[in-house]
């Protein structure tokens, strides 16, 4: 393949000792007239080759079907509403409803009635406690920024917005709807040049005033990366701030008592947690207790409580366990419920080796209680009961054949689940079978694997698509999948393996792939691919890996630490350069979990393993396809193609690089129909270099 001219230039850094080559630096200026020559080059070359797939119109259809099932998000209830989220069949985005206490259902938001192009997406919703107030967030065209506004439930009026400036901000409301605290970042003239995307704060909010002269509550003086929650009691007495400084896997904690804190004025916050290496989440609930889910010298995660009034109870050793840590599972979510006799119980999800499952505990402490029902194997993607109480609770669930769909917990019938809100599915689902198994790695640690197969034995190798992530604290739990059931559904084999750096074991686990021991992720990943080769699964010839964001750098490593493992890489809006990844987007907020570059220590983890920099002139690498968004403000569409230039100039292989990308839309989620034309020309490209017949 004939590839596009890309300068190399003569340019070493030496840094803390290293001598660093960055041949393609000028890729990292999306203006540059070269860059912009060398992209149009890269769109007409990835056009081209994409273009001509044998199997690309048949995933395209398949995955219209597919990814046209529908959705159903866990509803929030609040003064006898219910808000929820759902997608229909033949729906770009989900809308947000609401059902009354009668049982109607009206739309609240609908992104394409915004914006038909479909660019526009909402982000984040919260109710007041009483219903009758609803607080949203839109981004569009992929940016991600999260204006924020207010309508009134009932009849649809906009009473604030659009407030700028409101990326990932959680919302906290005063009883009566007229106030709520929420979080913004500072306007871009008050803050150094390049720090625009930082500096949040949190702030005191009256509806449909101007937010210029918002109430400062908490922030100035912090770390300039720092994420902010909010969260207040039902009665409005207990306000809950917490920050961490961007992914770090632990946060300060303060708690206010609202009662002695004048009108509209800013609250008197008193430390609960701060300095500490780890992670708490604190609220005040219905029964006036100020309710502790830690992972504070308990790395797999309790729930406890204490007196909000009386700081001598907060300190961890003065805790009440409710839930307390568990020998096997990782606590992952609960909810408080009422108990027939009245009695307050916790509905609690752990997941076991990344399959969830629900325990019913008692509120007082006593213990467990018997007689919960058990899922199928899937994951729960959250549970809910009202704020005031009540014996019933939603549970949202999905495994690799179910679309997103709630189930109906009730504490009269603990052993039931019932159906709440199914999701529907656009066409047949494929037939699937899973098998969990175990790999070894480098080191002698299992690692487990989902191998998803129409027959589940592995009697006969065929092409394999091996996805990971591993980082940032976040587990691969079973989940529908449109990509995964059609390539099944084509005659291949897909797996999903649970690296070091997620949160399926806890925090050890997550932290056993963070910082200096990030090598541990690509040592699971590749043990987990000569697991599928060795157990007859697949041959090396017949596996693709495939991984995005963090697995993005995950899959970038493995092609260039084992360009022998597979024979075709998707490698979505990656991070590729570590040694600079800290100077664009989202990357100061992330060197907690990477490591910075501004450490000599720290910068030869970096150098250990950062995919741009251990590309070796004359290797054959496998065949590989990037990704990337250009409205991305979280990972720079620059490492893609940095890596893909240095790809393209050292192969020695047939096997092509190629650079797809998009524009008008970003890192997050998008249109349905930009889903399936972008996850077609990647399963078309996978088959075309696995052998895959379909």
């Amino acid at each position: 393949m004939r590839y596009p001219e890309a300068p190399r230039l003569d340019l070493v850094e030496h840094l803390h000792g290293h001598a660093v080559a960055d041949p393609h630096r000028w890729l990292e200026d999306p203006t540059d007239p070269r860059t912009v020559s060398w992209t149009a080059a890269q769109d007409e070359l990835a056009a081209a080759a994409l273009g001509t797939l044998p199997l690309r119109e048949r995933f395209a259809a398949r995955l219209a079907e597919l990814v046209h099932a529908g959705a159903v998000g866990v509803p929030v209830w609040r003064g006898g509403r219910a808000f929820s989220t759902r997608r229909d069949p033949g729906q770009e985005h989900a809308v947000l409803r609401v059902r009354e206490p009668d049982g109607s259902t009206r739309v609240l938001v609908d992104p394409m009635a915004l914006d038909p192009a479909g660019t526009t997406t909402l982000d984040a919703w919260s109710p007041s406690w009483e219903g009758d107030r609803l607080a949203y967030q839109l981004s569009t065209g992929g940016d991600e920024e999260s204006r924020l506004y207010v309508l009134d439930v009932a009849t649809g009026e906009q009473l604030d917005g659009p407030v700028d400036r409101c990326r990932y901000s959680p919302v906290a409301w005063l009883p009566g709807g007229e106030e709520l605290f929420y979080v913004r970042r500072l306007a871009p003239d008050a803050v150094p040049a390049g720090e625009e995307q930082f500096h949040r704060r949190v702030w005191r909010h009256r509806v449909g005033a101007d937010p210029d002269g918002d109430v400062l509550v908490h922030g100035e003086g912090l770390e300039l990366t720092n994420y902010y929650g909010v969260r207040t009691s039902r009665d409005g007495r207990w306000l809950t701030v917490s920050a961490s400084a961007g992914t770090a896997p632990r946060d300060d904690v303060w708690l206010a008592d609202l009662a002695t804190t004048p009108d509209g004025g800013t609250p008197a916050l008193r430390e609960l947690q701060v300095g500490v290496d780890a992670q708490t989440a604190a609220w005040v609930a219905r029964d006036g207790r100020l309710w502790l889910m830690s992972d504070r010298g308990t790395p797999r995660w309790r729930l406890a409580v204490a007196d909000p009034a009386d700081p001598t109870s907060w300190a961890p050793e003065a805790w009440q366990d409710v839930v307390p840590q568990s020998d096997d599972g990782v606590l992952t979510d609960v909810a408080l419920v009422d108990g027939p006799d009245g009695a307050l119980q916790v509905l609690a999800v752990h997941s076991v080796d990344a399959t969830d499952r629900l325990s019913l505990w008692a509120g007082n402490g006593s213990g467990r209680v018997a007689g919960v029902t058990a899922l199928p194997p899937g994951s729960v993607s959250g549970v809910s009961a009202p704020p005031e109480g009540g014996t019933t609770a939603w549970v949202g669930y999905t495994d690799y054949a179910t679309p997103p769909s709630v189930l109906r917990w009730d504490a009269a019938d603990p052993t039931a689940l019932t159906p709440g809100e199914q999701a529907p599915v656009a066409g047949e689902v494929p037939a699937l079978q899973v098998v969990e198994t175990h790999a070894t790695s480098a080191d002698g640690t299992p690692v487990h694997l989902f191998v998803l197969s129409a027959d589940g034995v592995p009697d006969r190798p065929r092409p394999t698509v091996l996805y990971g992530y591993g980082g940032f604290n976040v587990a691969l739990t079973p989940g529908y999948s449109a990509q995964a059931l059609a390539w099944v559904a084509a005659g291949g084999v897909w797996a999903v393996a649970n690296l070091r750096g997620g949160s399926e074991h806890g925090e050890e686990w997550h932290r056993a792939g963070m910082r200096e021991r990030k090598q541990n992720v690509f040592d699971d990943f590749a043990a987990a691919g000569e697991h599928l080769v060795a157990q007859g699964w697949t041959t090396h010839g017949q596996l693709a890996v495939m991984g995005g964001s963090n697995g993005g750098l995950l899959v970038g490593a493995t092609l260039t630490q084992r360009p022998d493992l597979a024979a075709a890489v998707v490698c979505s809006a990656p991070l590729l350069d570590m040694v600079r990844y800290e100077r664009f987007g989202l990357g100061r907020t992330w060197n907690d979990e990477y490591g910075t570059a501004d450490d000599p220590v720290e910068l030869g983890w970096l150098l250990g393993y950062s995919p741009y920099h251990r590309v070796a002139p004359g290797t054959a690498y496998p065949a590989v396809l990037f990704t990337t968004f250009e409205s991305d403000t979280r990972v720079d569409p620059l490492h893609a193609r940095k890596l893909a230039a240095a790809l393209q100039h050292a192969t020695s292989s047939d096997a092509p690089v190629l650079l797809r990308r998009e524009t008008s839309v970003g890192h997050g989620a998008r249109a349905v129909s930009r889903t399936v034309a972008l996850a077609a020309d990647q399963l078309a490209f996978l088959a075309a270099h696995t052998g895959l017949g379909g």
